[in-house]
């Protein structure tokens, strides 16, 4: 008779639950090849999921196998790293570009779900965060093996499984996911303040420094990217392009085009909206900045916590807001869980039921998001509503529970002074 799983050795257990996790990540990931592979039904909505690789980033990748960025191209806002990631299906020639783009993109993912299972096996710490990854990515469909950012949060877990021991590995993690998406920058305002701060910030500084001599010795315009970017507008899928989408009914004269990548709103006050959004943006940076001063007591999740809180500062106060973003939500929601000490519990939860609204408005009901239709205003609605209280949550829970003096916390603070192991 077999015993009850409470009275299991504890390597028992633990192998139990990786192997559930892995059977989740094998099911779900093939699921997720299933629906790439039937992205054109017309059941999935009206988006070209795929198109995105095998058009726009094998163009990129022709580009610069001659050793040069797109330097004319309004579409490369992209900061030079991101040339590495356009260019790695190269080393899988036996495949096609899209097959080996999407390969690699599950190397990626798989790394990911190992980082987070590692960290949530250290004792003291918890599987959930793993687990989480493993069924809430595959609620954005098949869009995460269709784009890039996979990659970039995979250097983001990284980042942060790694801070508490190895700090300088750390930052230059959070270097390499910057030079390929910006975000990952962010993740160095929770470093644990001190010489793990120096230390972060020094392999960082490393790190940048030397991808981006060998960028610049390999291409030619490795910064070119920096001039497309003051031209990009309002994102109908942008918080600002929510209160425009309403506005459209309210008899405001504006329009949608097809413009730097993104269905944007052109018309009057659209630049009013873009400034708004760009004053936000500063807002949120001052008041994480405010914070990392006041803040007194950190615990081992402290760094995580204030990840998340930072992205998503930033992913609402964007002036776009793409579905592929949630990828970096999930993961850092994730890395959260892996730490029983996380006040974000309330926030990844929804930053999951956004992520699950971002699928239906991208690819399932794009078209009634484009002509904005009132269902396309309430989904849109009801996702950014969904990611503002996140936004707004977080920050409340990370201040509440960080800037207070020793002594006068509330009851959860006792526990946050037992030390948790960091990961290996």
């Amino acid at each position: 008779m077999p015993l009850p799983s409470s009275r299991l050795p504890g390597g028992v257990k633990k192998r139990h639950r990786l192997l559930f996790l892995t059977a989740g990540w094998l099911g779900t990931r093939a699921l997720m090849l299933w629906l790439l592979s039937h992205s054109d039904a017309r059941w999935l909505g009206e988006g070209n999921v795929t198109r995105e690789v095998w058009q726009l980033y094998h163009d990129w990748y022709l580009v610069l196998v001659h050793g040069t960025f797109p330097a004319h191209d309004a579409l490369w806002q992209y900061p030079p790293g991101a040339g590495a990631v356009m260019l790695s299906p190269a080393l899988l020639p036996f495949l096609s570009y899209f097959q080996a783009f999407v390969v690699l993109t599950l190397v990626c993912d798989a790394v990911t779900t190992a980082a987070l299972a590692r960290a949530g096996l250290t004792p003291g710490r918890s599987l959930a965060g793993a687990a989480l990854w493993v069924c809430g990515l595959p609620l954005l469909l098949h869009i995460p093996l269709a784009r890039y950012d996979v990659q970039v949060t995979m250097f983001g877990v990284l980042c942060l499984v790694t801070m508490a021991r190895r700090p300088r590995v750390a930052g230059a993690f959070a270097a390499l996911g910057a030079l390929v998406k910006v975000w990952p920058a962010l993740l160095l305002l929770g470093a644990p303040k001190g010489r793990a701060t120096r230390a972060a910030w020094a392999g960082a500084t490393v790190a940048a420094v030397t991808v981006l001599a060998v960028l610049a010795a390999a291409f030619d315009h490795p910064f070119s990217f920096l001039r497309e970017q003051g031209g990009r507008g309002v994102q109908i899928e942008s918080l600002g392009g929510t209160v425009l989408l309403f506005a459209t009914h309210a008899g405001w004269p504006g329009t949608v085009r097809y413009q730097y990548g993104a269905i944007e709103f052109v018309g009057p006050y659209v630049t009013d909206v873009a400034d708004a959004s760009l004053a936000l943006t500063g807002v949120s940076f001052a008041l994480l900045l405010v914070w990392r001063l006041r803040s007194r007591r950190h615990t081992p999740a402290t760094p995580f916590d204030a990840a998340l809180c930072a992205v998503l500062l930033f992913t609402v106060t964007s002036r776009v807001i793409s579905p592929q973003y949630m990828i970096w939500l999930v993961g850092l929601s994730a890395v959260c869980l892996t730490s029983r000490h996380t006040v974000q519990r309330p926030v990844t939860a929804l930053v999951l039921a956004a992520t699950a609204v971002s699928a239906v408005v991208y690819p399932g009901l794009y078209d009634q998001i484009t002509a904005c239709t009132w269902l396309g205003c309430a989904l849109m609605l009801l996702r950014n509503g969904l990611l503002l209280t996140a936004a707004v949550l977080s920050f409340a829970l990370l201040w509440r529970t960080t800037t207070r003096r020793a002594g006068g916390g509330t009851g959860s603070y006792p526990q946050a002074r037992r030390r948790e192991p960091a990961p290996a």
